[in-house]
């Protein structure tokens, strides 16, 4: 409901009229207080939400829902990054991550990894199963993004590797482990490499570059009134280290430019298990570019579009935090599904435009009036805006057949 007011308006409603949203909408009765909810969630650790997170992905798959962002052969793309979701010098528990300040005092924090599927050129993006940076038992050392991504492969890749994963990560994760386990777990990948901590790489490719043996690659496409030009170096079959077992991947490096006045737009670098030709180098560069929509169309939306992903919804002793992370990431996820799969859901959404508007007006008519159910509110709403034609018209025969 983005409304952090929602069960204290329902007991005032209910006080008025002797009945309220969160029983019609949620079935809750009695409303419970904020801190009982609190009690009964901290010791709930939060991967007992991650069953949800594939349900829904398996419904999606099902429905043929996933087909628009497969690439590179059928291929998901699911990028990986960390996010910091809480920060405090006095409120900690025991799976707080800890960071000494240079004023002397002791920074708790909590971080997750919030994995997405993503696809260039989708502006939407369909959240997975996080990994939590928490204490680990039997391990002294500070738990790590690196650790926990190592995790997360580990504990989903029976679920997610039979859909055909491309995994997308930074530079953090372009080292022999990750590549080594993510192989062994049936993933594939697509991974930042900059030349500053991949040094021995970028000697060997120095050397093939002086041998001619790096391809090149080139397109042009116009954006608004720039003509971008798209230049692809890459090779196969380069170690990624050194060693007696060093890996062989594959290497691409993307770089675009301003055809009229040369200036660089972008350029990055990447490794891949993904075999590199001339016909896909550009596809696969540009997975690897979509990287960024993790951040853009994911931590970027929690944090600024109503979520409140960094706000202190109640911190526990236990797990509490966490767990309301998951929370609001199933929440993000379900009003994603609702756009692709809820007609009445999708056109309030599109006509209404901006995401907090459309959670305003809902937070502003509950707060007021009671509705029978999910459908007298979306119907009240249609209503109010007089959309009925227009979802007519588009449904269309399904209407008169139902």
């Amino acid at each position: 409901m983005q409304s952090p007011s929602f069960l204290e308006y329902q007991r005032q409603l209910h006080h008025r009229q002797g009945q309220d949203n969160a029983q019609t909408l949620f079935s809750v009765e009695p409303i419970p207080c904020d801190n009982q909810i609190r009690t009964l969630l901290d010791p709930i650790a939060p991967r007992y939400c991650h069953p949800v997170f594939f349900e829904v992905l398996a419904h999606l798959e099902q429905q043929h829902l996933l087909d628009p962002f497969r690439v590179l052969d059928d291929q998901l793309l699911v990028s990986l990054d960390g996010t910091q979701y809480f920060s405090s010098q006095a409120l900690h528990c025991q799976n707080c991550l800890t960071r000494q300040l240079s004023n002397g005092h002791t920074l708790y924090y909590h971080t997750a990894i919030t994995p997405v599927i993503v696809c260039p050129g989708h502006a939407q993006v369909i959240a997975l199963a996080p990994e939590y940076i928490m204490p680990q038992d039997g391990h002294d050392k500070q738990d790590c993004e690196q650790a926990a991504g190592k995790r997360w492969m580990t504990q989903h890749a029976a679920t997610l590797v039979p859909h055909h994963v491309t995994l997308l990560g930074d530079d953090l994760s372009s080292k022999e482990p990750f590549c080594a386990l993510a192989l062994q777990q049936g993933f594939n990948f697509i991974l930042v490499c900059k030349p500053d901590s991949h040094t021995k790489l970028y000697e060997r490719l120095a050397f093939w570059q002086a041998q001619g043996a790096i391809a090149h690659h080139e397109q042009r496409r116009r954006q608004g009134r720039v003509t971008e030009v798209t230049l692809y170096r890459f090779i196969n079959d380069v170690l990624l280290q050194d060693g007696k077992h060093a890996r062989s991947v594959n290497w691409v490096e993307m770089t675009v430019i301003n055809a009229k006045t040369g200036a660089q737009l972008y350029d990055n670098t990447f490794i891949t298990n993904h075999r590199l030709s001339a016909e896909n180098v550009a596809q696969v560069a540009q997975a690897g570019r979509g990287r960024w929509k993790i951040e853009n169309e994911n931590n970027n939306v929690l944090k600024t579009k109503g979520y409140h992903l960094e706000h202190n919804f109640g911190h526990g002793k236990q797990y509490l935090s966490a767990t309301m992370l998951s929370l609001n990431l199933l929440a993000f996820l379900f009003h994603t599904v609702l756009e692709w799969s809820d007609e009445h859901y999708a056109l309030l959404r599109k006509v209404l435009a901006r995401r907090q508007t459309f959670f305003e007006d809902m937070r502003a008519l509950t707060r007021y009036m009671v509705f029978e159910s999910w459908h007298h509110l979306m119907d009240f709403m249609m209503k109010g805006l007089k959309l009925q034609s227009r979802l007519e018209s588009k449904l269309g025969p399904q209407l008169n057949t139902s």
